[in-house]
């Protein structure tokens, strides 16, 4: 039996890692081997790319029978919505252990970031629901591992307070996959997990339908998080080592978004587009709500968190808004966020080692110690105000379009909520790093040479892919359009 491409991307994190935990090597090494993993993921990610045909069809297959009795399978593949996702992932990574390169860190906690990595590929590339809910299980204790070992505050709290929301989320999820394994079974003889099998099944009532959505989506918003499923969204960013929030912020929640469009999208077309005027208004309420609640910190990690969930509302907004701008848009944003909040998490992390505050009211001046500190967050801020020039400015365009196609109400709105969360992103900036105040910040020290190389791609991202958006959107418009023609047969608008 070969093993493809994918499966490499899965297992070697995961087979490194168990290498590690038994071998007698230091913290340095076994950080170093993790990094090395990540840098051959890249290579992998990278061939993926290039190899991409824009078909709109799942690419670079596995299928191998699992549990056969009850139809369950190995069955991975790649499309283009996925691909990009990857691609985030595979940039991230690497960049993230060189900024925290220099921390003095244990060796379990490089390991739980090479299982990390496993776990968000196997859910990333999964095509059977019983192997995707494996795999978005598996990708969070781990994270549980370090925000509860390596945080700080009340960490114990938090890692319990975020278990128990995904469990329960993750628990109605669980329902609604074996609920549609015993329907294609009654309907068609034979158990399925399969997400193009499960497709099929028509013998589900209109009532079932809709606690089945809700099931999966119940799960998905407390990921992301949506409006109100948001309450351990604060202690949990807060609490958590550099590591474990730039994991949570970047990647995890961006994976609650493309599993509602990967799954969501083709198991409950018609409920996706009936329901869809409610969560373009829930999205837009959290872009407002958490926009105000961002406005009101002092503590910078905080209003980063709700900074955080406001963009991820409007992502969602964007998605449900049915059309290609507001998919390409959220698509786009996705990548933008995650580049930008991932950088911004991690600066923030390199300021409180060095000055031990996170309150705004204790920062100033920041820009005469570290030019470069200042440059790199200058670049991640503008990237989350959508500057022109940034892809965060490219996927927030496209995504007021879609909304305002949607509803002209709603655009209108949402154009100028992000207008309002701009400001409160410049008056940071100005205050903790362009003006001098009397605050004692002597003891800031500038990047050092591992954490500037670490944020040189993710800056050399947001203007490529700022000044040259179509570097991306080529790749994934004929995703979109399937999901569109063929999945809601919305047609392109």
């Amino acid at each position: 039996m070969s093993i493809g491409i994918l499966s490499i991307i899965i297992f070697l994190p995961m087979v490194v890692a168990l290498v590690l935990m038994v071998a007698p090597l230091s913290s340095r090494i076994t950080r170093n081997a993790a990094f090395g993993v990540s840098l051959t993921i890249f290579a992998l990610a990278l061939y993926i790319y290039t190899h991409f045909e824009l078909t709109g069809t799942i690419q670079f297959k596995e299928f191998y029978p699992w549990i056969k009795s009850y139809g369950i399978s190995y069955s991975l593949g790649i499309d283009g919505f996925s691909l990009i996702i990857l691609m985030l992932i595979a940039t991230l990574i690497p960049s993230a252990y060189l900024l925290l390169w220099n921390n003095a860190r244990s060796k379990s906690y490089w390991i739980s970031m090479l299982f990390i990595q496993s776990g968000i590929s196997g859910t990333l590339f999964s095509l059977d629901l019983f192997l995707f809910y494996f795999f978005w299980e598996a990708m969070l204790l781990p994270v549980f591992m370090i925000i509860g070992l390596f945080g700080s505050g009340n960490r114990v709290f938090s890692t319990l307070k975020i278990t128990i929301y995904t469990i329960m989320g993750s628990l109605f999820m669980f329902v609604s996959i074996l609920y549609l394994g015993v329907a294609h079974y009654y309907e068609f003889g034979v158990w399925s997990f399969a997400l193009s099998d499960l497709v099929n099944i028509s013998t589900i009532a209109r009532e079932q339908k809709i606690f089945l959505f809700f099931g999966f989506m119940l799960a998905f918003a407390i990921k992301i998080p949506l409006f109100p499923f948001h309450s351990w969204l604060l202690q949990t960013y807060s609490n958590s080592p550099t590591g474990g929030v730039f994991l949570l912020s970047s990647i995890m929640a961006k994976l609650g978004v493309y599993a509602l469009v990967r799954f969501m999208m083709p198991l409950f077309p018609d409920l996706f587009v009936e329901f869809s005027i409610y969560f373009v208004a829930l999205g837009i309420f959290g872009l407002v709500y958490f926009g105000i609640a961002a406005i009101c910190q002092m503590n910078i990690k905080k209003m980063f968190a709700y900074s955080s969930a406001s963009h991820l509302g409007f992502i969602t907004a964007g998605v449900f808004a049915l059309n290609v701008q507001g998919m390409m848009g959220s698509a786009f944003l996705i990548v933008a966020h995650a580049i930008a909040t991932g950088g911004l998490f991690l600066l923030v992390g390199v300021m409180e080692r060095h000055l031990g505050i996170r309150s705004l009211a204790g920062l100033g001046g920041i820009a005469i110690k570290a030019p470069w500190f200042t440059l790199f967050f200058a670049i991640m801020l503008f990237c989350t105000v959508g500057i022109p020039g940034t892809n965060g400015f490219v996927a927030e365009l496209l995504i007021v379009l879609g909304i305002f196609h949607y509803n002209p109400y709603l655009g209108v709105l949402s154009a100028l909520t992000v207008l309002v969360a701009a400001s409160y992103m410049f008056w940071v900036f100005q205050k903790a790093v362009l003006v001098k105040s009397d605050n004692d910040v002597s003891n800031m020290k500038d990047l050092t040479f591992y954490e500037i190389l670490g944020l040189l791609p993710l800056a050399t991202l947001i203007i490529a892919m700022g000044v040259y958006p179509d570097l991306f959107l080529y790749k994934i418009e004929p995703t979109l359009q399937h999901y569109l023609i063929d999945i809601l047969h919305v047609g392109v608008k």
